[in-house]
């Protein structure tokens, strides 16, 4: 008999019976296919185990896939809860209610993705096609502060955890600090707590000086049993404070919400910071060391956001008047040089007055220079007293300052940062440098990067490889990774081979550590406490964080722990390339920056035009050529810089005396002085190498200058590039190994597949093993944008 297509038989009707059924409960089945993937994943792992190949990656992916399903459950039974913190976030709020419907959804197809990719790569495994490291999983109860690299079991490892984390969590719960979620204990402070409730802050002190033993008991009740840091918390002061001093709120900034200048402050703070430091010293919680300020900055000129927040809008009299004092230094006690230089007519010093905030149209002139310099050795005296202060209780404690590395990658120059200054102060490098995978939500303005690049990761790399070149023997520690979102950026579906390249790049450029913002999840799956409630509008760092972030994305979170393990399997191949030497060296001047607009743009595209050339760059300023050996570069490269003080320039001619090379882009650089007066000479040859430029040289004329110059320090491999495009995408470095070969790493973070063609200059026949995997590659071979290649040539 022939069915009627319209009327299907018994067995047909019973089949679209249970597929109804089943598709009227989707997240059942998306648990359900969820499920039945971490039980293959778990007999391939008791396979594996049976024949001794680690599976340490595979816990990691079981873990979040386990938490992330019970987070997706929460969320489905609290969708009003995650409506109202999607709606706190902008971009996300005009649809909040749909993200809530959709996320315990996205958050299981999520899950079900990573257990694909473990599954996958398992059974690579146990069938031989590759063969991966045992990941080297770190102690981080025995974690020792060597020269340059922390260590675990002795071997160089990589730390990784997420700031501001789950608070109203005991630092010992294993649901929150472990292997997977990393487990850095934090102390003295966690982001947006109550003033009352952070440790290391002047609340700690009482108005008759005795300390408040209560709130001390958050400094000494820290176990002593994990790695971790302690953090400054400058934000708020107790009343009794300015009731004795009114002032106290004056010169203030938005992190450091008081008067640095203010002689009662530093009297608190000495007191506070002494006895921080000796109710911790020697203790596990300091080794990646005491931050001394989150953010610190004092913007003080017009139209700057940041006066929003009521920051530099006027100064204090001790700010005038050790602003006085500083310009009677600066001139010499002259008062009439004072006036011809900024066509003023003051009859003393002491009658010196400035507006604060300054305008900007005053850029280049000489009264924006001295605000401007002199903001700068504030904010490093500062800094000064506050660790001279902590050390004379704590003389061996260790010491960073999470400084914005936008601070030298944006053209604003009122401040108040000296960052070569701060970072040779401290005895670690600090920071919370950013990536991004998309360009900014809040104006959702195409960007530059864009055009070329599949992430923008240029103020990284910038500010990273100028803070290895000051302090070259220094653990660096990122204290608040901005990599995974910010607040003007986040994707809902971020690519896990974004989270890996970025964290690899900044590991190959030196961070020793991170610390990413942020994670927010209860181990039951709600948000922390926090974040329940009504929250604060004004509060953008807390309220519109949640929206979006890492704790709605198991892929990103999962990458996270990923990248490290698999970084910690070569830490020794990656410390072996980031300890090269940097044979180019731009001359970087704060003089030239303080004074031109323009200045961090043109330098920023002479960067990137030598950062895809198989060489680490560096920087030199005046202090890097005085105190660090000439034999560490080749050459030092000055671009642009039209502004330097005589000391700079004699600096650099000394340089030239000693038998250094200087390649010099046109005779306008250094032709004026800070105040914009020309200089009377120019560099001489003598001893040494003066190579100048025409004028109307082009970046790409320059940098085939600069790579003929240093020619002998090229690497022997030659990698060759075709994606498509007019421009490079694939930066990498070259290392010798002990085997008499080579390793070379690549990341693509051009926007196109790139074709990749490596070899010897020699042209000899080489072997290429992906160190990764294990897997024989050929001299050709191509890389997807995000991709990452770690190889062996022989």
């Amino acid at each position: 008999m022939i069915k009627n297509k319209f009327f299907p038989d018994k067995v047909t009707i019973g089949l679209l019976l249970i597929l109804s059924l089943i598709g009227c409960d989707q997240e059942v089945s998306l648990e359900q296919e969820a499920l039945k993937k971490i039980s293959t994943l778990e007999s391939l792992m008791k396979e594996a185990s049976s024949e001794s190949l680690d599976v340490a990656r595979e816990e990691t992916i079981l873990w979040f896939s386990k938490e992330f399903l019970k987070f997706a459950n929460w969320d489905e039974s609290h969708k009003d809860e995650i409506e109202k913190l999607f709606g706190y976030y902008d971009p996300y709020a005009s649809e909040k209610t749909k993200y809530a419907e959709e996320l315990p959804d996205f958050e299981r197809k999520k899950v079900i993705e990573i257990l694909d990719v473990g599954i996958g790569n398992l059974k690579k495994v146990l069938d031989g096609s590759i063969k991966r490291r045992p990941v080297n999983k770190i102690d981080w109860a025995n974690i020792e502060v060597g020269d340059n690299m922390l260590l675990s079991h002795g071997k160089p490892v990589f730390l990784f955890d997420y700031f501001s984390k789950s608070v109203g969590v005991p630092l010992t719960d294993k649901n929150v600090y472990n292997d997977h979620l990393g487990a850095i204990f934090h102390g003295g402070s966690t982001l947006y707590e109550a003033n009352e409730d952070r440790a290391i802050n002047p609340y700690i002190l009482k108005e008759d000086g005795t300390f408040d033993e209560e709130k001390l008991k958050l400094i000494t009740d820290i176990p002593d049993t994990s790695v971790g840091f302690m953090i400054l918390w400058n934000m708020g002061m107790p009343d009794w404070i300015l009731k004795q001093e009114p002032e106290a709120a004056m010169s203030r900034s938005l992190f450091t919400g008081f008067d640095v200048d203010n002689p009662l402050m530093r009297e608190v703070w000495s007191k506070v910071i002494k006895k921080s430091g000796e109710l911790t010293k020697d203790k596990k919680v300091t080794q990646l060391g005491y931050i001394l300020s989150n953010e610190p900055h004092w913007f003080s000129e017009k139209g700057n956001w940041r006066h929003e927040f009521k920051e530099m809008n006027a100064i204090s009299s001790y700010t005038l008047n050790k602003f006085r004092d500083w310009l009677s230094i600066k001139y010499n006690g002259d008062i009439n040089d004072l006036n011809e230089n900024w066509k003023m007519s003051f009859n003393d010093f002491s009658a010196v007055e400035i507006e604060i905030p300054i305008d900007s149209s005053t850029r280049g002139t000489p009264i924006w220079y001295d605000w401007c310099r002199y903001n700068m050795d504030r904010g490093t005296d500062w800094f000064t007293f506050l660790q001279r202060e902590l050390l004379s209780s704590n003389p061996d404690a260790d010491t960073h300052i999470k400084v914005m590395p936008k601070i030298i990658t944006e053209h604003q120059r009122s401040h108040g940062i000296d960052l070569e200054a701060l970072i040779d102060l401290t005895t670690m490098i600090g920071d919370d440098a950013k990536t991004k995978a998309r360009r900014d939500l809040i104006k959702n303005e195409r960007e530059k990067w864009e055009d070329k690049y599949i992430y923008y990761w240029e103020e990284l790399a910038f500010s990273y490889d100028f803070m290895e070149s000051v302090a070259p023997g220094k653990i660096h520690v990122n204290s608040e990774a901005h990599f995974l979102s910010t607040w003007t950026w986040r994707d809902l579906d971020t690519a896990p081979e974004y989270v890996r390249s970025c964290y690899w790049l900044a590991t190959l450029h030196g961070m020793d550590t991170s610390i990413s913002w942020f994670w927010a999840r209860d181990p039951d799956g709600s948000p922390e406490d926090r974040l329940e409630g009504d929250l604060n509008f004004f509060d953008p760092a807390l309220a519109g964080s949640y929206a979006a972030s890492a704790n709605m994305q198991p892929q990103v979170v999962n990458e996270v722990a990923q990248v490290y393990m698999d970084m910690n399997s070569v830490s020794e191949e990656i410390i072996a390339l980031r300890k090269q030497r940097r044979p180019v060296r731009f001359f970087y001047s704060e003089t030239s920056y303080i004074n031109r607009e323009e200045q961090i743009a043109e330098q920023s595209e002479l960067f990137e035009s030598m950062y895809f050339e198989g060489i680490p760059l560096g920087f030199a300023t005046e202090k890097i050529i005085k105190k660090q050996d000439h034999n560490n570069w080749d050459a030092i490269l000055v671009y642009k810089t039209e502004y330097v003080t005589d000391s700079e320039f004699s600096t650099l001619q000394k340089y030239l005396d000693d038998g250094g090379t200087i390649i010099l882009d046109n005779e306008n650089s250094l032709s004026k002085n800070e105040y914009g007066q020309l200089r009377n000479k120019s560099l001489q040859e003598t001893e040494g190498t003066l190579v100048i430029m025409d004028d109307d040289a082009s970046i790409s004329e320059v940098k085939t200058k600069v790579l003929g110059v240093v020619s002998n320090s090229l690497p022997e491999i030659v990698l060759k590039e075709s994606n498509g495009t007019p421009y490079k995408g694939c930066t990498w470095r070259v290392v010798e190994n002990e085997n008499g070969g080579y390793i070379v790493n690549i990341l693509n973070v051009g926007k196109n597949d790139a074709k990749l063609n490596i070899g010897l200059k020699n042209g000899k026949i080489i072997n290429v093993t992906n160190i990764m995997t294990g897997e024989s590659l050929g001299p050709d071979f191509e890389l997807k944008p995000n991709g990452i290649l770690l190889l062996e040539i022989i």
